[in-house]
């Protein structure tokens, strides 16, 4: 089933890309800028060229059949009562069943290669981002700079970026075409991408779920700095910002729907502010679980405060306080066999 899908929309992908062709569209997932996106390009290529092996046979058959056995044609074999023959039933069913073989091959192969939960594996420290999709806005938050920013993201080429992603709304789909990959935002949720742009640029990202008034302007805008030092930039311009998202008062504010929002930067975000997005819509879970992801937004508070120091300081708690969670928190794990957020 699942090769048939993959051939049924293959088969799609062909119309699109020959009318693209014909049309001189530019076809994002045909030029990818990214190492997932050109492994999606070449099992795409792939899977076409197998599927043309029977279309391109079929279509030439069709025409020859039509024009060798038309009635004006009195020197093909008139053969009314022929009902079988042995060798095409042969090739009717071994030849498709050769190329489904070698199509549920490859995608088994490659659905664990281009896992999006699997990390990409690279020399380089990965940067850490969490997504929140908003009415009708993306909101991206850096957890480990204390920063965020709305319908824009940046980050170092060849720089793997670990992507964490919820909803505080309806249900959207994350996706930027020329980097590869797509994966649902969904509401109390949280899924995970992982993407590396293998060359400096600006990509379009997109919400490829619809969700509503505002989603054709649900769109932002992926920058890969040409070195660290561009990405410093880029931060240095965000700490600038006047505005902050260290509440969840702040972070509702935001929330509230907009359509075609423009870009916006927040000098100083809740590192925990993923996390508590995901808690609001937890009222009916246990009490271990809900402890849980208190605890670990406890811990990204205080190691942001840490790394940053007074530039990026987080609201202070008291150790004892979050000795006693931690140790509600993995009591209550233990007895309930539940996970804090970043790790389910």
């Amino acid at each position: 089933m699942r090769a048939f899908d993959l051939a049924r929309g293959l088969g799609a992908l062909l119309l699109l890309v020959t009318t693209g062709l014909l049309s001189g569209c530019d076809m994002a997932l045909m030029s990818p800028k990214g190492q997932i996106g050109m492994e999606q390009k070449s099992l795409i290529l792939t899977a076409l060229g197998l599927m043309l092996i029977v279309v391109i046979p079929v279509i030439i058959m069709a025409v020859v059949f039509a024009l060798r056995y038309r009635a004006s044609n009195t020197n093909a074999t008139y053969a009314p009562n022929w009902a079988h023959s042995n060798k095409i039933e042969a090739v009717v069913w071994i030849v498709p069943i050769i190329i489904i073989v070698i199509l549920a091959t490859i995608t088994w192969k490659t659905s664990h290669e281009l896992d999006p939960y699997k990390p990409l594996d690279s020399d380089v420290k990965p940067i850490q981002v969490d997504v929140i999709s908003l009415d009708w806005k993306w909101l991206f938050v850096y957890p480990e700079l204390g920063i965020a920013s709305v319908n824009e993201l940046a980050f170092p080429a060849n720089t793997p970026v670990n992507f964490r992603i919820t909803s505080d709304t309806v249900m959207n789909s994350f996706f930027i075409p020329r980097l590869g990959g797509q994966i649902y935002a969904m509401t109390g949720m949280q899924t995970k991408l992982h993407l590396i742009a293998n060359e400096p640029g600006q990509y379009d990202g997109i919400s490829s779920s619809y969700s509503g008034a505002g989603f054709s302007g649900m769109k932002f805008k992926a920058i890969a700095t040409a070195d660290q030092a561009g990405f410093d930039a880029w931060v240095a311009k965000v700490k600038q910002s006047p505005k902050l998202l260290a509440t969840m008062e702040e972070f509702e504010t935001l929330a509230k729907p907009s359509e075609f929002h423009p870009v916006e930067y927040f000098s100083s975000a809740d590192p925990a502010l993923f996390v508590n997005v995901i808690n609001k819509f937890m009222g009916d879970m246990k009490h271990g679980e809900h402890a849980g992801m208190q605890h670990d937004a406890a811990v990204m508070k205080q190691e942001a405060s840490q790394a940053h120091g007074a530039d990026h300081e987080a609201p202070s708690m008291n150790h004892d306080d979050m000795q006693h969670d931690a140790m509600a928190g993995d009591e209550h794990m233990d007895h309930a066999g539940h996970m804090p957020a970043d790790k389910q």
